[in-house]
């Protein structure tokens, strides 16, 4: 069978068969058709099944490519999951779904449907937890949201905060005095913050009070009102510190716990706190539950194959035992 895409301008061509064709030759190879591109005219060769998936593949990322979006190997892959589940159209929908722009002028936007339903729960819940694999997003997109929250005096202040559990270094070995043994471990927060908001707006909200990057350890005996409050790597908190955390919550205050499982700095005797969040909460309405999986990684594809192969790793491993 060949079906014939007509109209599309070679800059739109350029733009969905990526550097060196990569994106097409990766729709080639997943949905095993031949696209053959002549000026303004592309014919896909196949079978029908498949070539009617290529077919609405290219033309959902053809109208993402006409919006002003580059189209990134993420994009096709994503194009490609969402046409095998009959739902291309979802797609535009993602796009259309702008939270706000980074310092540079670029779109934070949910990639996936994974992600939008967590964000959809950030907006809707005054406590969301989001759970998932490194690359999935759930620090960045909560990032966006608090300052977009915060520019539109939705919240008085941003708190972030993380565990500042050693990962096979003990703090007190670290170099230099306290706030310097800390600040690596909540270096992603502030490279969130610089991205979206930019180093000086950041600084002169931080010499403010308006912003604040702590350790969860400083977070006890406060009552935290009219404030968006991230707390980021929540595997790594013990139950006595989550139920401390989440006891600070007060009003006007909006919350997002992120914790990958599969990353615990524990020791091995330790239960995590966010296992026993999820555990305790579950049944309360006000709190949402986002579970993000491989198929929500928008870093490059490699990270998603590696998410995917410890994944399998690991089930094999729980069937063994």
């Amino acid at each position: 069978m060949i079906e014939t895409i007509n109209g599309i301008s070679g800059e739109h061509i350029k733009n969905i068969f990526g550097e060196y064709d990569a994106h097409a030759k990766l729709i080639e190879r997943t949905l095993h058709v031949t696209l053959i591109q002549r000026e303004n005219e592309l014919k896909i060769v196949g079978e029908e099944g498949p070539v009617k998936l290529a077919s609405d593949c290219i033309n959902s990322l053809l109208d993402l490519s006409k919006r002003g979006n580059v189209i990134s190997e993420q994009n096709v892959n994503y194009s490609l999951s969402l046409t095998k589940e009959h739902n291309s159209g979802m797609l535009l929908k993602l796009d259309d779904e702008l939270i706000c722009h980074t310092i540079n002028g670029k779109p934070v936007k949910p990639k996936t449907v994974g992600q939008k339903k967590y964000v959809d729960n950030i907006r809707e819940k005054m406590i969301t937890f989001g759970i998932g694999p490194a690359g999935t997003g759930k620090t960045y997109l909560a990032m966006a949201m608090a300052i977009t929250a915060f520019k539109n005096d939705d919240v008085q202040r941003i708190i972030l905060t993380r565990p500042a559990i050693e990962a096979g270094e003990k703090l007190g070995f670290l170099p230099g005095d306290l706030q310097q043994k800390i600040d690596p471990y909540l270096r992603p927060l502030y490279d969130a913050l610089y991205q979206i908001m930019g180093a000086d707006s950041f600084i002169k909200n931080q010499e403010k009070g308006l912003i604040e990057v702590a350790p969860l350890a400083y977070m006890r005996g406060r009552t935290l009102d009219n404030a968006f409050i991230i707390l980021d790597e929540a595997q790594n908190t013990t139950p006595a510190q989550m139920k401390m955390f989440l006891t600070r919550i007060g009003f006007g205050s909006k919350v997002v716990i992120t914790g990958d499982m599969t990353q615990k700095d524990l020791g091995p005797e330790q239960v995590s706190g966010l296992d026993v969040a999820i555990k305790v909460l579950s049944e309360i309405n006000d709190i949402g539950f986002s579970y993000l999986t491989s198929q929500d990684v928008v870093r490059h594809p490699l990270v998603q194959k590696i998410v995917q192969a410890y994944e399998s790793f690991e089930s094999r491993k729980d069937k063994k035992h």
